[in-house]
């Protein structure tokens, strides 16, 4: 299955400053898969070496940072063949497991500058924060990466002449029914399957929405067992409430997250470490409220008033225990949910994009759902599940503060009007891809 990020590792590969490159992203995103066919397809050869309970590669970092005595070691000793600089990829996999190993790649970065070397690992995140772990500040590159986005699911799904024939589209013509049929039933399979590649592979490979529940349930499983066997007891009961809780959380009208309806009682000192963990560990994010939208939006959050999204939609929906079916046909019941569940969608896909985005909300109750101040300018994304785009908040807003542009993604056709001094675009939820296209237009 194609991943856009591929380009990345394409560009890294032919950086004139290039330095080793840290991949990190949530646990079964595809880092391992797509860093070996990379491998595979760009170099005469690769090395690979996963740190997980390998205590003989774990040695090899012990006795010093000798650059050329690492790589020696690791040829001749345990990859069996000689590591050539500029012809080999190295790659590092479980590097959390080596606290060394990372300490190592700022000698890489500083002696060897010829060599291809990837490190990555489930829960590097975490382990980055670790204490006693010193981390090489500037002498890395670094890819996030995430789990499929919508438009990576259609191209495999069988969709991408849809996908490219949008794109071919001008910003101001609406979308004929020959892409946005189609493409309003991939948007609802999305919703279903989310992006996790094996879950995405399984869905390709039989269109079985209960073999695909079963991969996603597996996922669900692996990562309540992380909880466990890499933190303490104490934080991992701690954090199972804090994960539990997610689908609720997002599911309330003030979907802000609140500590003490986790657990009753419970202080935002109480469970903040084990929030940090799931955010940390990819698998969940934190998007925070900017009372006053001003640049840099960074400079303005407030980091003590946020919401929690899941980093997979399809494993929020399995998660929150709705029915394939519901998303299919509807249902009047759903309609909340729903809401949540879009909002979700579109934080996953900015994040993919490489945008990143918070949200405003005032006293009186207005809100939009997204700003992002990517590319210079303050940007409000309001988000409608359904073809209603009536948007009181986005219309306040914009007299407020009079953006140059606004978004309003819903399942409304593509459009344009201006609001005050804002060209207010609608942009159909299907190609929301297209958004950095909008904003530079």
């Amino acid at each position: 299955m194609k991943r856009l990020v591929y380009e990345k590792f394409i560009s890294w590969k032919s950086k004139k400053n290039r330095k080793p490159l840290l991949v990190t992203g949530v646990r079964q995103c595809g880092k391992t898969y797509l860093i070996k066919e990379f491998g595979d397809n760009e170099f005469e050869d690769m090395a690979y070496f996963n740190f997980d309970g390998n205590e003989g590669l774990k040695s090899v970092f012990d006795y010093d940072f000798n650059t050329e005595r690492i790589i020696d070691e690791l040829g001749s000793v345990i990859y069996g063949k000689r590591i050539v600089p500029g012809q080999t990829l190295v790659v590092f996999d479980e590097i959390q497991d080596c606290p060394r190993a990372i300490q190592a790649l700022k000698y890489f970065c500083e002696d060897m500058p010829k060599l291809h070397l990837i490190a990555a690992g489930s829960l590097l995140g975490v382990a980055l924060r670790r204490e006693g772990i010193s981390f090489p500040v500037g002498k890395v590159d670094r890819i996030e990466m995430y789990p499929m986005s919508f438009e990576e699911f259609v191209n495999a799904d069988g969709g991408e002449k849809y996908v490219d024939g949008v794109r071919k589209l001008s910003l101001e013509r609406e979308i004929p029914q020959l892409y946005t049929v189609p493409l309003e039933k991939y948007l609802k399979n999305y919703y279903i399957v989310g992006g996790m590649p094996e879950a995405v592979q399984t869905w390709v490979d039989t269109h079985d929405y209960k073999e695909t529940e079963e991969v996603q349930d597996r996922i669900l499983r692996d990562y309540a067992d992380d909880f466990g066997k890499h933190t303490t007891p104490e934080t991992a009961a701690k954090i199972r409430l804090i994960w539990d809780a997610i689908p609720s959380q997002i599911a309330r009208d003030n979907n802000k997250f609140i500590f003490s309806h986790v657990k009753q009682g419970a202080r935002a000192k109480d469970l903040e470490d084990a929030l940090e963990w799931i955010v940390n560990s990819g698998i969940a994010g934190k998007l925070c409220m900017v009372p006053t939208p001003e640049l840099p939006l960074s400079g303005m959050a407030d980091n003590t008033y946020f919401k929690v999204y899941m980093a997979d939609v399809g494993l929020l929906r399995r998660k929150s225990n709705v029915n394939y079916r519901t998303i299919l046909e509807g249902d009047s019941s759903y309609i909340h949910f729903k809401g949540a569940l879009t909002e979700n969608y579109v934080f996953t896909q900015l994040k993919c994009m490489g945008i990143d985005s918070y949200f405003w909300r005032t006293k009186a109750d207005a809100e939009i759902d997204f700003i992002t101040d990517y590319e210079g300018s303050i940007l409000p994304i309001e988000v409608k599940s359904a073809d209603n785009t009536k948007a009181k908040s986005l219309h306040l807003f914009c007299g407020r503060y009079h953006p140059r542009m606004a978004i309003k993604t819903s399942l409304k056709n593509v459009g344009d009007n201006m609001d005050g001094d804002t060209h207010v675009w609608s942009l159909p939820l299907y190609v929301i891809f297209r958004i950095k296209e909008y904003i530079l237009s």
